[in-house]
């Protein structure tokens, strides 16, 4: 059974029902509530603020306490070939930065070392910061037409153009800086932040990372999130006293049939054959030697 757990942004409630009262009270009665100040507002959504960077600090102290896990540099290494064994059939992972295909999926091109798609925002993201910080790269005029697309599997103003630049710029160092940036930013930064939180250990923080990557970072019912928060409905976490093994093996469960509603013939073998095999056999800090397989081809670190 869970427990009751309290959401952070409950903070922010006081301040909404005051302006719900005052926006539905008489307007015109001796006996009205008075309207709040600009003042006495703007103190409610600066206590709001210092509460959640109070809660973040305390977060912030608890992690600084707690081992590195996946954030070692010898785990964010394997970390990264795992998931390029199931993105680009490689455990080479630095090869993937000039990549880019139309796998067919409905999100446009899919490119670079974590596979940001011109379909879901986070190639555009990409782009739109490297141009910031170097105007006048070789994608920079694309920015146009990555914006029309955005959302859609659309093509429209790309094609071989943009490929080709995309190659090109892949042999910018910067660009390979920014890619790295990116994907710490939007994926593996907060993947492994939030499973320490939840008392996971390395292979429960590579198993968030994988799913943030595969399923994005949203809050739908198949994004990362929402992923997380059915889990939630069905196990306690570690940080609760539940079971490590539990819980992921439960997390794994709902990941799978999140694929499978994406296509019913999906292969899960990033899930079936990697995973779930590290999980089973004890391998929870992700210790080597590692053996799996993703898509019928075996993969192997020392």
């Amino acid at each position: 059974m869970r427990r009751a757990r309290v959401l952070l942004y409950a903070a922010a409630v006081p301040v909404t029902v005051t302006a719900a009262v005052y926006l539905l009270g008489p307007t015109d009665s001796a006996d009205a509530p008075a309207r709040p100040t600009v003042s006495a507002s703007q103190s409610a959504r600066e206590e709001a603020k210092s509460r959640a960077e109070e809660e973040r600090a305390a977060d912030d102290k608890a992690l600084a306490a707690l081992p590195a896990g996946l954030a070692a540099p010898a785990k964010k290494e394997l970390a990264q070939q795992i998931v390029a064994s199931a993105e680009n059939s490689t455990l080479d992972w630095r090869s993937a930065y000039g990549y880019i295909e139309d796998i067919g999926d409905g999100q446009g091109y899919t490119a670079g070392i974590i596979g940001f798609c011109t379909g879901t925002h986070d190639l555009l993201t990409l782009v739109e910061r490297y141009t910031e910080a170097h105007p006048g790269n070789g994608l920079a005029r694309y920015l146009p037409a990555l914006r029309e697309v955005d959302g859609t599997d659309s093509h429209e103003g790309l094609g071989p153009g943009f490929t080709k630049a995309w190659k090109a710029e892949a042999r910018v160092a910067a660009f390979r800086e920014a890619q790295d940036a990116e994907r710490d930013r939007v994926y593996f930064d907060p993947a492994v932040r939030l499973a320490k939180l939840d008392g996971l250990g390395t292979l429960g923080q590579f198993v968030y990372y994988d799913a943030m990557v595969f399923h994005g970072p949203g809050t739908n019912a198949t994004s990362f999130y929402g992923l997380r928060e059915r889990a939630l409905h069905e196990a306690d976490l570690p940080s609760e006293g539940g079971s490590e093994k539990a819980y992921l093996d439960i997390f794994l469960d709902i990941r799978e049939q999140a694929m499978r509603s994406r296509k019913a013939d999906i292969d899960t073998t990033r899930v079936d054959t990697a995973q779930r095999r590290f999980l089973y056999d004890g391998k929870l800090d992700l210790q080597t030697p590692l053996t799996w397989q993703v898509y019928g081809e075996t993969f192997r670190v020392p």
